[in-house]
């Protein structure tokens, strides 16, 4: 297998080849289709001319036609042959040239984690960091670590409604910049009108603004009846409610994308992880022992709308509150306590999300009491 490091950059994309335990760079493509054809050709000469070399030398003083033919046949192996496509996320610049590389017969995308990369140049001694580094380290670093998870785009409702989501989360943010701004205006006695009006103007604006996406997004999950079933089923869930609906509608979307295939329950501690509520202990030897932390692998803003979940459902009866207490009692720090409430909220969620059936409060007696 050929694999092929890919550094994408907004208008160009450096990449490198990795074969046989030699490194090779192949060039610079404009980000465009155009590029990415050229991209092709170039990866299918990288790979016929080392087959069209070795036939050759085998064949030794065989006639020139022999030879042509050979090369012929090599080239038609190395068309449909396997090539391990190998990119970081860009902020959306690799989507294109992605999307174009899984349409390609016997290539396959994958998306590693650029920490995980990072840590593993580290680890060999790599300092350098350019653009023809980086391609020839992700070439590298594939041809590594094979196989590495085969990366699946997301289903296009979701996609849509990840990335309405986040719109909506930027926009609100900026209402409160603005009001923070607006509140600090008024308290001076020197506030300059022209000033004052403009900033009303502009908070009117972004909470219109705002109104409009999280209309959209009702709008987007009623028209898509699967989605908006799970974000019902989800919202059974203590501690589940519709500000942290949807956002774990997508994660659980794309955690099931990530693996490849539908989702079980055996799968939930693999989620808790990627999410970052897993704990990560601390301890070496007799005299180590630091305290055991989440990993805070993952969405971060997610996170944070669990925690606001789990602190939520403590107002009231409910199994998570009991799970919680439960804790408490038994000697657990408060802190502690919600974060493990945190991740207890995660699994009853996915064990919803791959059943399909509404939370059961009963199910889950035995693990309050």
């Amino acid at each position: 297998m050929l694999t092929i490091g890919i550094d994408v950059a907004k208008a160009t994309l450096e990449v490198a080849a990795w074969q046989d335990g030699q490194g090779e760079r192949i060039g610079v493509f404009p980000n465009h289709p155009a590029g990415w054809d050229a991209l092709r050709t170039a990866v299918t000469a990288c790979l016929a001319s080392p087959a069209a070399e070795r036939g050759t030398a085998e064949r030794g003083t065989a006639e020139r036609g022999t030879a042509e033919r050979g090369t012929a046949e090599a080239a038609n192996a190395a068309a449909n042959a396997a090539v391990a496509v190998v990119l970081e996320p860009t902020g959306g610049y690799e989507l294109g040239v992605a999307l174009w590389a899984r349409q390609q017969p016997g290539w396959q995308v994958h998306r590693p984690n650029p920490a995980q990369v990072r840590a593993w140049a580290t680890s060999q001694g790599i300092r350098a960091k350019t653009d023809r580094q980086d391609a020839r380290l992700l070439a590298r670093y594939g041809a590594a670590h094979a196989p590495l998870p085969v990366w699946q785009p997301l289903a296009s409702e979701v996609s849509e409604l990840e990335q309405l989501l986040h719109r909506r989360d930027e926009v609100a943010a900026w209402v409160r910049r603005e009001q923070a701004r607006a509140d600090q205006l008024a308290a001076r006695p020197d506030a300059s009108p022209t000033v004052r009006a403009s900033r009303e103007r502009l908070l009117r604006t972004l909470e219109e603004e705002l109104a409009e996406l999280e209309a959209a997004i009702a709008e987007h999950l009623r028209a898509h009846a699967e989605l908006h079933a799970h974000q019902t089923r989800l919202q059974t869930v203590c501690g589940v409610g519709p500000r942290v609906g949807p956002s774990l509608v997508v994660a659980c979307e794309r955690f099931q994308t990530r693996l490849g295939r539908p989702g079980t329950l055996a799968d939930a501690k693999r989620l808790v992880a990627y999410l970052g509520v897993d704990p990560k202990p601390y301890q070496s030897g007799t005299s180590v022992h630091g305290p055991s932390l989440i990993s805070r692998q993952g969405d971060g803003a997610l996170r944070a709308r669990l925690y606001m979940g789990a602190l939520g459902a403590l107002h009231g009866p409910n199994p998570l509150h009991a799970f919680y207490d439960g804790l408490v009692a038994r000697g657990k720090p408060k802190k502690v306590a919600l974060v493990a409430a945190m991740r207890k909220l995660v699994v009853w969620a996915w064990a919803v999300f791959v059943t399909g059936q509404d939370f059961d409060p009963s199910k889950c007696a035995h693990n309050t009491a």
